[in-house]
């Protein structure tokens, strides 16, 4: 079994959670840890003449150091950029969270350390009518990193999204600061906020980087124990 489950959510979408999944991974990887990654449902995915893939996913598999086909690291790959459930629905597909979650228990089988999951969008994400994409980890038991994008209105978002996750039963692992808008009022006094009102560890704050490479953001990042 993997050593350490982590369930990579945000405070919204384009907050940055596949910047911190990569930067996690190879942080994971300079520790010598066997890593891998899934993105068990991916919306905006083009056909390259490889079939349906998603940049993002493309970017997990190629940073983890177990070596996972690209239908394993997106089981689910959907082309409209909408919301998963609707582009499910319009290419007649279902959405389910045992599904997606089966894909992930399936990786923890495999002689690794850390499995790092990412989710899409933000924390209540449906599937379908029922479900959203909090299915997943809660039914995996593992533990969650929160990717605030900071920038106005994150305080908010990312004390509300904690306080869902908590609600939901799951441990959080830490939260990341990603530095969406540099020229920010009160950037630093922003950061120092969320430091005092989230209980759980900072894991890392990520500045807006020219390089936005696995390996330099590895260096922002830490990995939870």
């Amino acid at each position: 079994m993997a050593k350490k489950i982590f369930f990579i959510t945000g405070t919204d979408t384009d907050v940055g959670k596949t910047v911190v999944a990569t930067g996690l991974l190879e942080a994971g990887n300079q520790q010598g840890l066997r890593t891998a990654a899934i993105k068990p449902v991916a919306a905006g995915c083009e056909d390259s003449g490889s079939g349906m893939q998603h940049a993002d996913a493309l970017q997990l598999q190629s940073v983890a150091s177990h070596q996972l086909s690209y239908q394993q690291v997106n089981p689910v790959a959907l082309n409209p950029a909408v919301a998963p459930h609707i582009a499910a629905r319009e290419q007649g597909k279902r959405l389910s969270a045992s599904r997606l979650s089966g894909f992930c228990r399936g990786l923890t089988l495999l002689p690794i350390d850390m499995l790092v999951i990412e989710g899409a969008g933000g924390w209540r994400v449906p599937l379908n009518n029922r479900e959203t994409l909090a299915d997943i980890p809660k039914q995996l038991a593992s533990e969650v990193i929160l990717v605030v994008g900071i920038r106005l209105g994150c305080i908010n978002h990312a004390l509300l999204t904690a306080q869902a996750i908590r609600s939901d039963g799951l441990k959080i692992a830490g939260w990341v600061g990603n530095i969406m808008d540099p020229e920010m009022l009160r950037l630093d006094e922003n950061i120092d906020t969320l430091k005092q009102l989230l209980a759980e560890p900072c894991l890392g704050v990520i500045p807006r980087l020219s390089d936005i490479s696995p390996q330099q953001v590895a260096t922002h990042l830490t990995v939870p124990d």
